[in-house]
């Protein structure tokens, strides 16, 4: 392993974060520096205070999918399913498709996605009215019995990748690309030419590296790298209607409520015996406790669970919840599953398990299969709950993926492409200037702030 070696003095690129953004990023660079004649020019190191994929990417549920209000991301989203494609073996990839299943409030919405990802070419079929949609999906699951359902976009391309084993084979193809991955180095500081100047070198735990261009990619780690450039954390931003709103924070967290119910994989296949797509079900239907039948919500829900033999079980989750605390109070470490403070809440297990039985008669009386362990992990979200992608102090490239990270793997690829030169359009809508102006990206009905 690359953590036994010595860090150069000097690395043209400096890559931080070995999760989903930083190896695709390194991984794509690589690669076009040598399909342009440019191999010397290679010099890439990742580095990770802990090890490849041991935050974010490391935990995530794996979906895929283009599923998003906004054209942008839906933009975005197809340039990664294709991304995810050219390689499903070595990126442990299930081309299973998703179904986004809705309530009236989100019919039209949802309407409105299909119809453009019909425009760029992004194959799905969008089903309309309760009867209609009850057919369709009883077509899949003959005990299918949620209620409030009035639609049904069924995107036929997406899925879920097994997180671990794509962090690893996106590992293994950086490093087969001439990328050095340091694990166990930790980032303390950055030096600048000047005052607010580039970037000269960074700092670690285990020496200084100056470097020509550094690439920023830790998830929920932004706030601590981005203190370290001496960004602000407050921003002014300009909302639709035009007004400015100053002070906003910067960064805020959400804790994401995900789970594992322990029984076969296969106890959700369709009626012919395959894997199903990935599901996402909102309704406004009031849901009551399999348990014990008292009320859990009479507002709108939400969750998404699909089949999966690397968790082993049915694996999936509900709509995250704020973290009550300023950004900068937000501990960290540890993080995901080993956290004390920042896991799925207790409220949890009777609110999912409910769920996949209002969804599946299978599940009745399946909630004390529930898997019994520490679950979730911290998202850090932008004021708007959109990425950023954008330079700062000249030579830093940040990606701040505000928790729609692990699905976005073409990220990388298009962030090595500025990085040589080429800006790209898909990455356009999501640079800072957008909040100082007020293009901002439309909010869905979704109960999802990612959505």
């Amino acid at each position: 392993m690359e953590i036994r070696m010595s860090l150069p003095a000097h690395a043209r690129y400096v890559v931080i974060g070995a999760g989903i953004h930083g190896l695709s990023t390194a991984y794509h660079l690589a690669e076009r520096l040598h399909a342009s004649g440019r191999r010397s020019q290679a010099d890439i190191i990742v580095l990770d205070k802990a090890g490849i994929a041991a935050g974010a990417s490391g935990i995530a549920c794996g979906v895929v999918r283009n599923n998003y209000f906004q054209g942008a991301m839906r933009e975005l989203m197809a340039h990664s399913v294709a991304v995810w494609e050219r390689d499903p073996q070595a990126y442990a990839y299930h081309s299973v498709g998703y179904m986004q299943i809705s309530p009236e409030p989100m019919r039209e919405g949802v309407a409105r996605i299909h119809a453009e990802q019909q425009a760029i070419g992004y194959e799905s079929t969008f089903i309309e009215g309760a009867a209609e949609s009850e057919r369709y999906m009883k077509g899949f699951f003959a005990d299918w019995q949620a209620k409030g359902i009035t639609s049904v976009l069924h995107e036929k391309r997406g899925g879920f990748a097994n997180n671990i084993a794509s962090m690893r084979g996106l590992a293994m193809k950086a490093r087969d690309a001439g990328v050095r991955i340091f694990e166990g180095v930790a980032v303390t500081g950055f030096q600048t030419t000047s005052q607010g100047g580039a970037i000269r070198a960074v700092e670690t735990d285990q020496g200084v590296i100056t470097c020509d261009q550094v690439v920023i990619g830790v998830g929920p780690w932004i706030r601590d790298l981005w203190a370290m450039l001496d960004l602000p954390a407050t921003i002014s931003m300009r909302d639709a209607q035009g007004q400015m709103h100053d002070a906003m924070p910067m960064w805020r967290f959400w804790q994401l409520e995900e789970g594992v119910l322990d029984v076969p994989p296969d106890l959700l296949t369709t009626n012919d015996g395959k894997l199903p797509p990935v599901l996402h079900v909102d309704t406004d239907a009031p849901l009551y406790s399999d348990t014990t039948g008292d009320l859990i919500t009479d507002r709108m829900w939400g969750i998404y669970y699909k089949p999966d033999f690397a968790f082993g079980g049915i694996q999936g989750g509900a709509m995250p919840y704020k973290v009550d605390k300023p950004a900068e109070a937000v501990a960290l470490a540890p993080y995901g599953p080993q956290s004390t403070e920042f896991i799925a809440s207790p409220a949890f297990r009777d609110m999912w398990t409910s769920a996949l039985a209002f969804c599946h008669k299978r599940f009745e009386g399946k909630a004390a299969h529930y898997r019994e362990e520490h679950s979730g992990g911290l998202g850090c979200f932008t004021p708007d709950s959109f990425p950023v992608f954008d330079v700062f102090r000249e030579n830093c490239y940040v990606i701040a993926d505000s928790n729609h990270g692990y699905k976005m793997i073409g990220v990388g690829e298009l962030v090595a492409q500025e990085l040589l030169g080429t800006p790209s359009p898909l990455l356009q809508p999501f640079r800072m200037a957008r909040y100082a102006v007020g293009e901002l990206h439309p909010v869905s009905a979704s109960p999802f702030p990612w959505s």
